[in-house]
């Protein structure tokens, strides 16, 4: 089988986009993996399918696949970067709605090229995550096999926890990450961010994905440490979220009780096909 694809990143955190729109390829877990992989295959962090929208007024529903070929919940450099597919297509202009899972989301490229999306609410409760504690805790406390750890925990349309670290470049991301997402504590697995404060209105980000391990961006992962930042008080309601591959900015109002916004770049980078 002849697939067509676009290859697409957000600040280094690189997908493979597939148009399923008019024809459904039903690839298995394990042909998700071989076109990730970055020798063998395609190379990518994610794959991003395109779908027929249920809702009439968005113009296309996606879903993501992780290195590994296991599903993610959400992706915001992932939702970026199909706004952009869609209008180098010619389908839209300069707004779209998108659908994943039971949420739509609410997307504008800017004239610079910078796309802003509605990232909607946090939600904070244990179950909504889904985290195995019984009450909710700005600052939760657990014993992982890398030893104890205060985190924060969030679900921006999937889960995260968030924690604060004197300086990202020395955090050990790899051992901490792995350890926490092979914790019982989150039975969907988890997204673990490491957050360094800079300012009220900066903060440096390191976020270990589940089914991929450390990527240079996570768009979630920049909102999910927004949203924990302004829940400990260490962070306004506008913030610069400093990533490996570049920078997110990330608006959440005072009052708490309006919708997140995330602005960055989206880019194409080529098309071809692979034969699977």
């Amino acid at each position: 089988m002849n697939l067509a694809f676009a290859k697409m990143h957000g600040l280094g955190n690189d997908f493979v986009v597939i148009d399923e729109r008019e024809h459904a390829y039903e690839l298995s877990p394990q042909t998700l993996a071989a076109i990730a992989d970055r020798r063998t295959g395609i190379g990518c962090d994610q794959i991003l399918f395109l779908l027929p929208a249920d809702d009439a007024s968005a113009a296309a529903r996606y879903r993501v696949a992780n290195a590994d070929g296991s599903e993610a919940e959400h992706c915001g450099n992932g939702i970026r970067c199909i706004a952009v597919y869609l209008r180098r297509a010619g389908e839209i202009t300069d707004s779209v709605s998108i659908e994943i899972g039971d949420e739509t989301y609410e997307l504008t490229i800017d004239s610079d090229g910078a796309v802003s999306v509605d990232m909607g609410m946090p939600r904070f409760e244990p179950k909504q995550i889904p985290l195995s504690r019984s009450a909710y805790a700005e600052r939760y406390e657990a014993e992982f096999a890398c030893g104890p750890l205060s985190f924060g925990a969030v679900s921006m349309g999937n889960p995260h926890a968030v924690i604060q670290v004197d300086d990202v470049e020395t955090a050990a991301v790899a051992p901490i990450g792995t350890a926490v997402q092979a914790s019982e504590l989150f039975p969907q697995g988890v997204n673990v961010g490491f957050m360094q404060i800079v300012s009220p209105d900066h903060i440096r980000l390191r976020v270990f994905e589940r089914g991929v391990g450390e990527t240079r961006a996570c768009g979630t992962g920049a909102c999910a440490a927004m949203a924990i930042g302004r829940r400990w008080g260490v962070l306004g309601d506008r913030a610069t979220v400093e990533l490996t591959g570049g920078e997110l900015a990330i608006a959440w109002p005072d009052n708490q009780t309006k919708r997140m916004t995330m602005t960055g770049p989206a880019t194409f980078v080529f098309e071809g096909s692979i034969e699977l």
